[in-house]
């Protein structure tokens, strides 16, 4: 592993001081070295001691990119309702503004990357389940693991004030080369027994869906997604680096990501991105209609031509394409996306799926397209902001981050959105698990709700649970 020298960073820690004084506030000194490879759960679970509560993770699909912080350098949180997305983004470029970054790469995810989410809805009523997360909540990191087509760098993010003191960067020296020192250490995690499974009033759900149904039929919603909670209690504090591993190994091919704030981790493996932009490059993605596996190969096919030619699942299908498809044109010069919907099979279950491809005008921005897109049909409704309101009013369910934008964002303004489904939020001995399902005017109750508990497998298989 290698050693960072401590003369580079004071050198640089000196040139921050100045800086700091001249402009007679607090900045950012970033820097920036490429690593050996590091194995990113080790990096996660190495925080455990030390930045407890402070911690995230990131890896999509196809590893293309692996985030891990450690530590808080920059909180930027807010309860305000109204323009959250343009306010965060613009306290974000605030920020960065004169900040020092030291980094001779051109990989996107290196250097400066804040991390975190938004609220499903903020003008929800709150319940004390999320009181650690703020309706918008983002974290720069003092340490950040980046494995990015992999290779890996590590970045440092120290606030320098105009009157700090040198030694200040020494010990940060000090620190991360203990970080380096102590991934050789092996890992080992308590695993935590479930004692009870609690169903959140699932009879008072199924008829919830039951009185939708009949407006649907009756008045202008198309669609309204409709979401649920099984409350889950263990025996002993869950850990989140337990279930993250077991994520990392059974759902490898969705996000995986964990998200730390004050004692509590909301964690999950998401089949759905949001949005992704690189350069004037946008991706998104389509997800919408879904059936269950099959126990072998024949009945697997044969599940899956199922799911392509069921009206339902297509005409739900068709109205999330058209929607985002109209969220991008604003932004984008061009958008190409395939005529017919084609499978994604992930471990318990398949989706109809539609990739989004765009290239978007110069100024275009990551956040104000996280605002267009959220929440997609696939997790609120249609028409949008109706549907949203109706969740509103009938779901007992505070839903937080749940089924919300969760991603980062670098200060070259590239990042990438999740949709946060297929999650949880552990707290201490106890667990909440999330699921939702599309509401239509033919829809059932009882399918739904069997839909739901599809939906609940990856996360309790994580837990150990059934």
């Amino acid at each position: 592993m290698v050693t960072i020298q401590e003369l580079e960073i004071m050198e640089r820690g000196l040139l921050a001081i100045k800086r700091a004084k001249e402009l007679g506030r607090p900045i950012l000194i970033s820097e920036v070295h490429k690593m050996d490879t590091v194995n990113p759960l080790s990096f996660f679970n190495i925080g455990k001691e030390h930045f407890s509560g402070e911690r995230f993770f990131w890896k999509d699909p196809k590893d293309e990119t692996v985030l891990i912080g450690l530590g808080i350098s920059k909180q930027i949180q807010s309860d305000q309702a109204s323009d959250r997305f343009f306010h965060v983004e613009k306290e974000w470029e605030t920020f960065l503004k004169d900040c020092l970054v030291f980094n001779p790469y051109k990989e996107v995810g290196v250097g400066p990357v804040m991390f975190g989410g938004f609220s499903f809805d903020p003008y929800k009523e709150k319940t004390d389940l999320w009181s650690k997360y703020a309706d918008s909540l983002f974290h720069l990191p003092k340490y950040l693991l980046s494995i990015i087509d992999g290779q890996t760098f590590l970045t440092t993010n120290t606030i320098c004030t105009p009157h700090e003191d040198p030694y200040l960067f020494k010990k940060v020296s000090e620190e991360r080369n203990e970080i380096l020192s102590s991934l050789q250490h092996k890992d080992h995690h308590k695993s935590a027994s479930l004692l009870e499974m609690n169903e959140i009033e699932p009879e008072k759900w199924k008829e919830t869906v039951d009185g939708v149904v009949k407006e649907l039929t009756e008045g202008p919603l198309k669609k309204v997604v409709l979401a649920r909670e099984l409350r889950l209690v263990f025996d002993d504090q869950v850990a989140a680096e337990r279930v993250l591993n077991n994520l990392y190994m059974q759902q490898h091919e969705s996000f995986i990501f964990a998200f730390e704030s004050n004692g509590d981790c909301f964690i999950g493996a998401s089949p759905e991105r949001l949005i992704k932009k690189i350069g004037n490059e946008v991706y998104s993605t389509c997800l919408a209609g879904s059936i269950s596996r099959g126990n072998n190969e024949e009945e697997d096919v044969k599940l899956g031509q199922m799911l392509l030619n069921d009206q339902k699942n297509l005409i739900e299908h068709s109205f999330v394409v058209e929607m985002i498809k109209e969220a991008l044109e604003e932004s984008c010069q061009e958008i190409i996306l395939p005529k017919k919907p084609q499978l994604m099979k992930i471990r318990d279950i398949q989706h109809l799926y539609t990739p989004v491809i765009g290239k978007c005008h110069q100024d275009a921005s990551l956040m104000l397209l996280v605002e267009r897109l959220h929440p997609t049909p696939a997790l609120g409704g249609l028409p949008k902001e109706e549907a949203v309101v109706k969740i509103r009013q009938v779901e007992e369910l505070d839903r937080g981050f749940y089924a919300a934008p969760l991603g980062w964002m670098d200060y070259k303004k590239n990042g990438e959105f999740a949709v946060s489904i297929r999650s949880g939020l552990i707290q201490g001995k106890e667990v909440s698990l999330f699921a939702g399902c599309g509401v239509v005017a033919d829809s059932d109750s009882e399918s739904e709700y069997l839909e739901t508990s599809l939906k609940f497998k990856p996360m309790l298989r994580a837990l150990g649970g059934n």
